[in-house]
């Protein structure tokens, strides 16, 4: 049985199928390559890179700066031991998944989406660590 010091935080980076009208299948793709430039991830055939303190965590609050100057991305309610192992100095890999992952899947599907996209070369991770009593 593992032990939870052993864990390893996940954060998985998705978006649903193009907004009509809004978003192409390439616009979406672009915006996601333009934030795993940003944080420099790599994909999965190589080293995970160490992309550095870009979790915030201030009270309540858990978000990733992904590179924009002016934004960061709320994870939405991350349980207490993820929080806990990542503000005790653990890293979490976050992956980015370029394939569109459906609106309001269940787990059977992203980890379905997941795969292929992995095994397609449309991941890209990186181990990320936190700041903690930093405001996003």
């Amino acid at each position: 049985m593992r032990k939870v010091e052993d864990a390893v935080p996940w954060l998985l980076i998705g978006h649903p199928s193009p907004r009509p009208l809004v978003e192409t299948r390439e616009t979406v793709e672009d915006g996601h390559l333009g934030m795993a430039d940003a944080m420099e991830l790599s994909h999965l055939d190589e080293l995970v890179p160490d992309i550095g303190d870009r979790l915030l965590i201030c009270g309540r609050i858990t978000a990733l700066d992904y590179g924009h100057p002016m934004f960061v991305l709320q994870v939405p309610k991350p349980s207490a031991q993820w929080r806990e192992l990542v503000a005790r100095g653990g890293h979490a890999c976050v992956t980015l998944c370029l394939d569109p992952i459906p609106a309001g899947a269940g787990r059977d599907a992203v980890e379905a989406c997941l795969s292929s996209s992995m095994a397609n070369g449309r991941a890209l991770i990186g181990a990320a660590s936190a700041r903690v009593g930093s405001r996003p």
